[in-house]
């Protein structure tokens, strides 16, 4: 029998968004890594228990409803991309979401075209980030300093490109993740 590994996000809490078309590897692949990581992860779409489709036709059925989410009961938040983020970046609930999670340091983790979303909300004004080359002028345009690179960490923010990059993004979040359970 070997060793139990230690769990570095017990008790840690992730919101996940999910939607018609999101890019299927950028939600389950984070949402996978960090359970396995310890971590409790909550996907929430437009409506709880609802099956969405990914952009390759994997389901994914919600959790909870994005109405219905709060920031303080979360320690961070994934948006994976596909084009999914294109549609959800129109909620006002998901943009004050993002918002309070930069607002309180907490981890605003984006992948591909998920950058869309934290674009929207205001919240990469001076931040350094990477994310899909096609939103790259959004990117720019919302004040975002652009890095062409796997991933990217500045202070809470973790960004990546594609899914190819999954493995760099996952390792940056949940080190940004064990690292604010420590304060």
């Amino acid at each position: 029998m070997s060793p139990q590994r230690p769990h570095p996000l017990e008790g840690i809490r992730v919101l996940s968004l999910v939607g018609d078309d999101y890019e299927d590897l950028e939600l389950w692949y984070p949402k996978l890594r960090l359970e396995e990581a310890g971590s409790q992860v909550t996907v929430a779409g437009q409506m709880a228990g609802r099956t969405y489709a990914g952009k390759h036709g994997y389901p994914c059925t919600s959790d909870a409803a994005i109405a219905d989410m709060e920031t303080a009961d979360f320690h961070g938040i994934v948006l994976p991309g596909g084009w999914m983020p294109d549609k959800l970046r129109r909620d006002p609930k998901v943009l004050g979401l993002v918002r309070g999670f930069a607002a309180h340091g907490k981890l605003v983790a984006a992948i591909c075209h998920g950058g869309w979303i934290a674009a929207s909300a205001g919240v990469y004004r001076g931040v350094r980030v990477t994310g899909s080359p096609g939103i790259r002028d959004d990117l720019v345009n919302a004040g975002a300093v652009w890095e062409d690179a796997p991933a990217v960490v500045d202070r809470h923010y973790v960004s990546s490109r594609r899914p190819a990059d999954l493995p760099a993004f996952m390792a940056a979040a949940i080190e940004v993740l064990a690292a604010s359970a420590t304060r």
